[in-house]
């Protein structure tokens, strides 16, 4: 089953009277919605007690809970103290997935700053592994580690790249941020055949179990040059990219269960309904 639902509480969901991110996952199910992204995005400040909340409520409205680790994170950093505040960023995300039942941890793997490419992507790919050889020395299995493709043309990843991270441990799979790679590639999502070859290079390189059980990011990006710009909303016909070619290259591959989680800015539930809708009419 494919599910949808947005990345953090929308604007409709405090206009309507919530307060509280444990009302999420009630609204969310009357909205048709079955999935959920908590960001850590400033830090992890979430208390335990506040997480068993949400934790209760989404599995009592079915909402596959996932969480973003600190966008501070920076694995081509090859600091020593560096790495310990990554590793930290990474355990104290995976502490609070496992409160609120979370399996799925996405993150930035970093930016290539002064380093030339080839020497950060190397430091990403030997801090991932480090940190999550620790994680696992500690106690953490049993969670997914979602590298996730970025917008800017100085980060890490590219879509190559995310491959190449998915295959160093059974535990990461791919994050596809589509807008984030129509963004870095000035536009290059547009048709059917864009998504299928995005599709493919993933299948070719991290299999189809990764493929077919992919997280996936979906907004409308405004872009320059150097990729990103701003997050849109699905009002958006300029920028996009846009989710109905997409919609018909899932819906011609039946064994694919993605979690599709929609950030728009502020309108994230909205889009991620009409995402749904565009899905099941495909």
């Amino acid at each position: 089953m494919i599910r949808f639902g947005p990345a953090g509480n929308s604007e409709a969901f405090y206009a309507e009277g919530n307060k509280h991110t444990y009302e999420a996952p009630k609204w969310l199910w009357e909205q048709g919605l079955n999935a959920f992204e908590y960001s850590f995005g400033r830090g992890v400040k979430l208390k335990e007690a506040t997480a068993s909340k949400i934790r209760e409520q989404a599995e009592q409205y079915d909402i596959a809970v996932s969480v973003h680790a600190p966008y501070y994170i920076n694995l081509a950093n090859d600091a020593p103290e560096k790495f310990e505040k990554n590793l930290a960023y990474f355990r104290e995300s995976t502490a609070a997935a496992g409160y609120l039942g979370a399996q799925r941890i996405v993150f930035h793997p970093g930016s290539c700053a002064k380093l030339e490419r080839s020497e950060a992507f190397r430091n990403v790919c030997k801090n991932l592994k480090d940190i999550l050889h620790a994680l696992h020395e500690e106690g953490y299995h049993d969670f997914i580690y979602c590298a996730e493709t970025m917008g800017k043309l100085n980060q890490i990843a590219d879509l190559e790249e995310v491959c190449i991270l998915a295959q160093l441990d059974d535990c990461i799979y791919p994050a596809i941020d589509f807008g984030h790679l129509n963004a870095r590639t000035l536009g290059g999502l547009r048709t059917q055949e864009d998504y299928t070859a995005v599709l493919s290079s993933l299948e070719n390189s991290v299999g189809k179990e990764k493929t077919d059980k992919m997280h996936v990011h979906f907004s409308h990006i405004q872009y320059t040059d150097k990729g990103e710009k701003m997050h849109l909303t699905f009002e958006d016909r300029e920028w996009g990219p846009f989710f109905e070619p997409l919609a018909a290259v899932l819906k011609a591959r039946p064994g694919m269960e993605p979690v599709i989680i929609c950030e728009s800015s502020g309108t994230q539930a909205k889009d991620a309904v009409k995402m749904k809708r565009l899905y099941e009419e495909a």
